[in-house]
């Protein structure tokens, strides 16, 4: 079966956040062997994090503490556990913001983890998978609104925009080393950063009633699924591509 992943090594950064956390377990369900990477450690103390700390201490899932934007970690880190045959670059951050209101730093932030901290990776991991000789996957989070703006996220959306060109430009540099590069774009997933701004935010909450067709916010299993299917042999002729699972929301206009 191709969604069988029995025998394959993925790395997940970003691995402790809600996202990367189910898109680890949901490999591991399916045979693969998992190493998370992320700047926050796993928290016992984290009810969320009960069934991660569980896979750690059963051997199925390694951790290590690493920061994507710095490349030296991030390089030794990658030599340290490899072999690997996929690489999925989960980590990122979103902030909302007005346009007019958006600072230097927030702005230089998604570029630099979003954006830089994804380079890093992709040709860290990259470099590795050719001096091996024998290919491997790198897929990069993205999000529906890499193409379709939505108000208050300028940076945020600007730094995905650049990960989904980033990863064309891989792809077709790097399909004659037999690696292929795609993105999985979610679309608003009641989670995380998303359930921070319904939770806090009155007018995202508005915004967000009548967007998705399916009628339904997306569950982070959703993004895991859709993650695994990449990671499989059914995906294996894919290459520098958006794998996008966003409910409809993009076909919907907005009104703010």
């Amino acid at each position: 079966m191709g969604s069988d992943l029995t025998g394959k090594h993925v790395v997940v950064t970003g691995g402790t956040g809600d996202i990367g956390r189910a898109m680890a377990l949901e490999l591991v369900d399916r045979g693969a062997r998992v190493t998370v990477f992320d700047v926050r450690e796993p928290d016992d103390g984290n009810r969320d994090h009960a069934a991660l700390i569980e896979a750690i201490q059963a051997g199925k899932i390694g951790f290590e503490p690493v920061d994507v934007c710095d490349r030296a970690l991030l390089r030794a880190a990658l030599r340290r556990i490899t072999p690997f045959d996929v690489v999925i670059g989960n980590a990122g951050i979103s902030a909302s913001a007005p346009f007019l209101e958006i600072t230097d730093d927030q702005w230089q932030r998604h570029l630099d983890v979003n954006l830089t901290g994804n380079f890093y990776l992709g040709q860290e991991a990259a470099r590795l998978m050719v001096d091996r000789g024998v290919g491997g996957h790198i897929i990069f989070t993205g999000s529906w609104v890499q193409e379709i703006p939505w108000p208050e996220i300028a940076a945020y959306s600007a730094s995905k925009a650049g990960l989904a060109m980033l990863t064309k430009s891989m792809a077709l540099e790097l399909a004659r080393h037999g690696i292929r590069v795609n993105v999985i774009a979610p679309g608003i997933v009641a989670a995380g950063m998303a359930r921070y701004q319904m939770e806090n935010e009155p007018q995202y909450a508005r915004r967000i009633t009548n967007v998705v067709p399916l009628g339904r916010l997306q569950t982070t299993a959703d993004v895991a699924r859709a993650a695994a299917y990449l990671c499989s042999g059914d995906a294996d002729y894919m290459t520098g591509t958006t794998l996008l699972v966003d409910g409809g929301c993009s076909l919907f206009q907005f009104e703010g």
